[in-house]
């Protein structure tokens, strides 16, 4: 049996979840999954690493069905509420998934797919019916996941984790950050992103403890849940600390000091997937009395880096490698560098994920010769602490939490018929880390960024749309006709 749900049934009646103001237990949630594994199997023994892709917001209703796509032996492809139709039809068509589970609230927006791609929709609360089956023996070798990420080229590519990387993965942090079943956590994160699905919800589940959904972010919110004393421990990008300072400052003196209280009383607090301004971290201690402590990960490995749960938190910095994971720093002749010298972080672990879906030369080009996984990522160990410097490419934008492909920003811009070259880069930004900015080359005297703008919203992501833009007559390139991004960023 999966250990994540094995644990769950010695749970019982113990809280598990809250969402849309109602609580449910442990037994209600393998219930509820029980019930989306018969429906799916359908008459079948077993899906047999079938892929079942889902577009459900963050919820008791995703949980139950992301666990009834592992107990009927499927692989679980989560989706973005959040994607054009675009980039759901790209991993549906990558991944050939004929099955999409979907919340009424997508229905409409999904249905072109069916006929275009031939999937077949299946309602939410049709899945959940009462249904019963023998479900399979899950050996934890199994592929459980596709999670897709831009990485450093345009086309994003699908992160296959199997049930032993995600145990590997969830156990590391249980054991590292001390979860107890007495935790209660709210989770506010994209549940397509490891942070969201592993480090918030599955390490909730994974220990008895209980995890609270809020489907959007609001700061009065998140502050309201904050203050009512329940959370033990708080998780989320940079992005959202910005924001909750900022509505801290805009409180009253009564609200601040209620908020800063209720905030003092949790026992951890996370940032993570891009680097936290030291600002922030500051501004944060200020008002909370609580150091966020900063980790390190990515869709292909989990967690690596952690500062202390007990222990110092350097600003700036993300610790040393956790529980059952090696780390190396190597220059470019992939040889290990000394201590205080920059390197690219490789990765060995059991968390590390086992391929590229379908991508056999990605695959093996992610790899050394000797098994160690290449981030791309550059870091430095400096007085017993690393702490990342980048990312070994000017084409990958750190915003919001979210590592984006300016390749890709690149491709559909240049499908615009007034645009005859353009090159996006990131520039540096208190608020989201970065933002998305387009360096545009055209026959016109002016563009309306507006409407350009609303024109990539129908083929990207809103959090990928640039937010800063440049005319120019030409771009600046190198003697070999490559566009010098760091000159580029300079003019912005």
């Amino acid at each position: 049996m999966i250990k994540l749900l094995e644990k769950a049934a010695s749970y019982g009646e113990r809280k598990a979840i809250v969402s849309d103001g109602r609580s449910f237990s442990y037994h209600e949630l393998l219930r509820s999954s029980g019930n989306v594994a018969a429906q799916l199997l359908s008459g079948q023994d077993d899906l047999k690493e079938e892929r079942i892709a889902f577009l459900v917001p963050p919820s008791f209703e995703y949980t139950a069905v992301q666990w009834g796509i592992w107990a009927a032996g499927g692989i679980a492809v989560p989706l973005c509420v959040l994607h054009p139709l675009p980039s759901i039809k790209y991993v549906l068509e990558d991944t050939a998934a004929r099955i999409v589970i979907t919340h009424r609230d997508y229905e409409a927006f999904l249905r072109p797919l069916e006929e275009e791609i031939g999937i077949r929709l299946l309602l939410i609360d049709e899945i959940m019916k009462e249904a019963s089956a023998v479900l399979p023996d899950i050996e934890n070798t199994r592929r459980a996941m596709i999670l897709y990420t831009s990485g450093t080229t345009s086309k994003p590519k699908g992160v296959v984790s199997t049930h032993a990387n995600i145990e590997s993965q969830i156990s590391t942090l249980v054991d590292a950050w001390e979860w107890q079943k007495d935790d209660h956590i709210l989770n506010i994160l994209p549940l397509h992103h490891v942070h969201g699905i592993i480090n918030v919800m599955s390490c909730a589940l994974w220990t008895g403890a209980c995890c609270e959904f809020l489907p959007e972010f609001d700061a009065g919110k998140v502050w309201e849940v904050i203050s009512s004393g329940r959370l033990t421990l708080f998780m989320a990008v940079p992005t959202i600390y910005y924001k909750l300072i900022a509505f801290w400052e805009a409180s009253g003196a009564n609200e601040k000091h209620r908020m800063s209280e209720a905030a003092s009383r949790l026992r951890l607090m996370v940032s993570g997937s891009a680097a936290l301004p030291v600002p922030v971290l500051e501004k944060w201690r200020e008002i909370t009395g609580m150091t966020l402590l900063e980790r390190y990960g990515m869709t292909e490995i989990g967690m690596g880096l952690s500062n202390s749960y007990r222990g110092e938190r350097r600003p700036g910095h993300v610790g040393l490698p956790l529980p059952g994971v090696s780390i190396r720093l190597v220059d470019e002749n992939n040889q290990p560098v000394k201590e205080g010298t920059a390197g690219e972080i490789q990765v060995k672990s059991a968390c590390v994920f086992k391929e590229y879906w379908e991508k056999e030369e990605a695959t093996r080009k992610a790899f050394t010769e000797d098994g160690w996984f290449i981030t791309g990522d550059i870091a430095v160990l400096n007085e017993g602490s690393y702490k990342i410097l980048g990312r070994d490419s000017v084409d990958i934008i750190k915003s919001g939490g979210y590592k984006i492909s300016a390749l890709e920003i690149e491709d559909v811009l240049r499908k615009h018929e007034l645009i005859k070259d353009c090159a996006v880069v990131g520039i540096p930004e208190p608020e989201w880390g970065e933002i998305v900015a387009a360096c545009i080359v055209t026959e016109e005297n002016e563009i309306d960024f507006k409407q350009l703008s609303d024109w990539l919203k129908s083929y990207l992501p809103s959090y990928k749309v640039p937010r800063k833009y440049l005319i120019n007559k030409e771009l600046p390139r190198n003697v070999l006709g490559k566009v010098t991004k760091n000159t580029l960023k300079s003019r912005f």
